[in-house]
This record gives structure tokens, C-alpha cells and sequence, in this order.
């Protein structure tokens, strides 16, 4: 299976930096059904062509984890190493990690910029008929050229199969595109090569997080994503549902309690927010910093609790704030509420002025994805510098990694991770900047906790050592 991804952008070689892939070399990355290689057919000044070219195999995908789960794999001869399926987003996410994340070393400017984009796919298995293409992306803005194949060219009376090659153009960032091809790729084939669970929900979301929730196909989106897991896609379409929903004077009134849903299990993320903000309400913090705030899923709790009269979320990402401002209804706003919040765009490892004199700052899972080299400015950044009262970290606890089965040995929970702390490779760096900075540290698991493992987050809440 093939995805070839062009740009005539000039200078089109700023293709290969934003992938992070050198254009002069293959380059191949072994996985857990086989090996994916990229490679660059054409790289000049006025277009720039880049292919992950899949080579899956099939009695490894048989015998790992996952199989078994569907009559289609329970057989060494199937059409997974010939389609574009969810080896393909699962290939996306490992190889083009940093892509889909949205960060680039040498060309951080061209992040946020839309460029004129190609995407090509060999072949797409399209269980629903060329329609079901123009459903799911010209909603998203793409022009789609299909192309459908027989079954066997030498057999017509065989007739067509349900394959296309796949064409989608638009002027997107990288990052839009690969996450959009990470959801949707499977969508269109119904059907994984894993075990869906609850991480699954995450995904979805995380990478869905900045345009599913408009799409006027999500209901099927997520039901096809999810395929047969009931619980699941509903728990995500209520997820997406509150996402839509505006946040205006009726909502001031929102508390902590009036947040909880008896009518499913609350989410990792959404206990990890909750945590945060109950330490935030326990320590009486009034002005707040959200770093790193993303697309503004935290704000948007801050928000509604009168407690907080002055709300600040920063981000390194103009798309992830656009996406926020959107989110919280800027422009739906009462004025009184307008005024308690604001969006900054700067980076966490440089000083800003703007950062200081705040009660709490609230920075959820955002280290993690920090180069180790930079880990320094980071403290002096926000513990000498902005030094707020109060400040609130969570982080992944890696040693809970070995819970989810679908996630493979040693592999961290994000592409984009530089880091995974184990609890006590945690602690010691907070003993050590709360020693050095002057901040009394103390730790707590977030989420459901295993014996010898601890909990999949871990929270640590700095307080500043008040001197008699």
C-alpha cells in the first residue's frame, strides 16, 4: 500500500522538513506487521513528492496481538498488505509523528501554513461506494478524483471491487492533512487490525479534536472508527456533542460536581482535567495560566467556574488557539465573560513577561512532548521567572504503558513524546526543581491505579515555600 503526499509549494523541499524525513535517502522503520519505507521520487524547487510505501507482513499480522478479532484476519491470505488500512494510520502516526503533531524543527514558520497538498492513496478499500468519499471529504474542503478497480483485469464479468486510488487536493498544513487521513483511512474499510478500547476514544478525539466535531458525518464517523463497540461510539458522540455546544451565561454557574456524567465512566482525560481543576479550586487560585492549553478543553472548565476572574492559555501553536477561540465562542461571548479570558501565542522554553504574577499555572501532559536539552529553560521559565503560587503538572507514568495491549513494547504513547517518566524518574525531577526553585512538591496517580504499576497519568503540585 502506498500513500504518496506532493506539494508545489516553493521551495518545495520545505515538504521534507516539515515530515522530518531526509530527501536524498530511503529511509525504512520496522513495525510491529512489517517494515514502512519513505522515499522522495521528486524533489525539485517548484514540487516535491514524498511516498510511505507500507510492507506488510501477513503472517506477522496474524500472529500479533489483535487477530483473531475478524474472520478477514484470521487468514494468512487477505487484502491487508495491498490496502490502505489502519497499518496505514497506525504507519502515519510512527513514521510522521512529528508531522502530525504539528512541529517542525528548521521550518516552525510553515507549521500553521496552508500549502497547496496532495495526497494520493493505493489503493483505499471504500466499503460504502464512491459516494461515501464526497461525504467524508468535501466537507473537510478537498477535490476528490477516484478511480475504481476490477476485481481481477483479466476476469471482467468478475466486476468492480470495492478499491480506489484516491486523490485528494486542498491548500492545508501537513499536520490537518495526516490527521484527517489518520481518522478517516480506516472509516472507509470499517474494520482494525487491533483491539479497540478506550485509547481508542482518545485517538479519535485527539486527532479529531480541531474539525470532527463540525463534520456533518461524525455520528458515522465514529461508528465506523468504532466499529461494533457500542459504549464506545457513544461515549464519544456525547464527547463531540458537548464540544459543540456554546458556553455563555448559563453556563457561569458550572461546577466541579455538575460536571460528572453517572452515565458512563469518565474518561482518563477528562479525570485528568478534573484533577487539575480540583486542585486549582483547592488551592483558591483566582488568576490562572493554562500552558499549553491546546484547544482549550481545560479553559473551557475554567471558564465556567466563577472562582477564576482572570484566565491566560498559551500555546506554541496558532492552530491549536484558533481552534480554542473557536471552541470557547469568542465571538458568542457575554462581554463579562470575554474579559476574564485571553490567548497568548509564545513557547515554554522562552522567558515572557506576560507569564508573571499569576496565582496557579495549570500545565497538563505538555512536558512530555519538550526536547530533554530543553527541559532547563523550561524550568526557569516557568519556576524562576513566571513563578506562580501554585503550579500543576501532569505527565504520563510509563510504567503503565504495558496495560494497553495494543500499544507495542517500549513504544511511547505519542509520536510526539520526547520523554515517558517513570513515578520515580517523576519525583526526582520535582524534588530537585522544587529544592532548587524553592517549592514544597507532592504527588498523586490520576486514573485507575494497578498494583506495581501505579496509575496512566501522574500529577505533581508545586506550592511556593512561604519564609516567616
Amino acid at each position: 500500500m502506498l500513500l504518496t503526499l506532493s506539494t508545489t509549494h516553493q521551495p518545495a523541499e520545505d515538504l521534507s522538513y516539515l515530515l522530518h524525513k531526509h530527501p536524498d535517502r530511503v529511509q525504512s522503520f520496522d513495525l510491529s506487521f512489517g517494515q514502512a519505507h519513505v522515499f522522495y521520487p521528486e524533489v525539485t524547487p517548484e514540487r516535491c513528492v514524498a511516498c510511505l510505501l507500507l510492507d506488510v507482513d501477513p503472517v506477522a499480522l496474524v500472529r500479533g496481538k489483535g487477530a483473531g478479532s475478524d474472520g478477514l484476519l484470521d487468514q494468512y491470505v487477505n487484502d491487508r498488505p495491498y490496502v490502505c488500512s489502519s497499518l496505514m494510520s497506525v504507519a502515519i502516526s510512527q513514521v510522521f509523528g512529528s508531522a502530525l503533531a504539528g512541529r517542525s524543527k528548521d521550518r516552525a514558520e510553515l507549521v500553521d501554513v496552508p500549502l497547496p497538498l496532495t495526497a494520493r492513496l493505493d489503493v483505499l478499500p471504500v466499503r460504502g461506494g464512491e459516494d461515501l468519499l464526497h461525504r467524508i471529504f468535501e466537507p473537510l474542503g478537498y477535490t476528490i478524483t477516484a478511480t475504481r478497480h476490477p476485481l481481477d483485469e483479466q476476469f471482467a464479468a468478475w466486476g468492480e471491487g470495492p478499491y480506489y486510488s484516491v486523490e485528494l487536493q486542498q491548500s492545508i498544513t501537513v499536520a490537518r492533512l495526516l490527521q484527517h487521513l489518520y481518522v478517516l483511512i480506516p472509516v472507509f474499510d470499517g474494520r482494525k487490525h487491533y483491539y479497540i478500547g478506550q485509547d481508542e476514544v482518545e485517538k479519535l478525539l485527539a486527532k479529531g479534536e480541531s474539525w470532527l466535531a463540525e463534520h456533518p458525518e461524525r455520528a458515522m464517523i465514529t461508528q465506523r472508527y468504532l466499529p461494533r463497540q457500542q459504549s464506545l461510539i457513544r461515549q464519544a458522540l456525547a464527547r463531540l456533542a458537548e464540544e459543540d455546544s456554546p458556553l455563555g451565561e448559563e453556563d457561569e454557574s458550572a461546577s466541579v460536581e455538575s460536571a460528572e456524567r453517572p452515565e458512563r465512566e469518565r474518561t482518563l482525560h477528562e479525570q485528568r482535567l478534573d484533577a487539575v481543576l480540583a486542585a486549582l479550586l483547592a488551592g483558591g487560585a483566582q488568576r490562572v495560566l493554562d500552558l499549553g492549553c491546546g484547544e482549550g478543553k481545560l479553559l473551557r472548565l475554567l471558564l465556567a467556574n466563577k472562582q477564576f476572574t482572570e484566565i491566560v492559555g498559551l500555546d506554541v501553536s496558532v492552530r491549536s488557539l484558533e481552534v480554542a477561540q473557536r471552541r470557547l465562542k469568542f465571538d458568542r461571548l457575554p462581554e463579562r465573560q470575554r474579559e476574564r479570558i485571553r490567548l497568548l501565542h509564545g513557547a515554554l522554553t522562552y522567558r515572557d513577561e506576560r507569564l508573571a504574577n499569576f496565582d496557579a499555572a495549570a500545565i497538563v501532559e505538555v512536558i512530555e512532548h519538550l526536547d530533554p536539552a530543553r527541559l532547563k529553560a523550561f524550568e526557569r521559565v516557568v519556576f524562576e521567572h513566571a513563578r506562580p503560587r501554585t503550579v500543576v503538572l501532569t505527565t504520563p507514568n510509563r510504567e503503565y504503558n504495558v496495560v494497553w495491549e495494543s500499544l507495542p513494547a517500549g513504544a511511547m504513547r505519542h509520536g510526539d513524546h520526547r520523554f515517558e517518566w517513570t513515578r520515580a524518574e517523576f519525583e526526582a525531577w520535582g524534588n530537585r526543581v522544587g529544592e532548587q526553585f524553592g517549592y514544597s512538591v507532592s504527588y498523586s496517580p490520576v486514573g485507575p491505579e494497578v498494583a506495581n504499576l501505579g496509575a496512566p497519568s501522574q500529577m505533581g503540585l508545586f506550592e511556593t515555600i512561604t519564609i516567616e
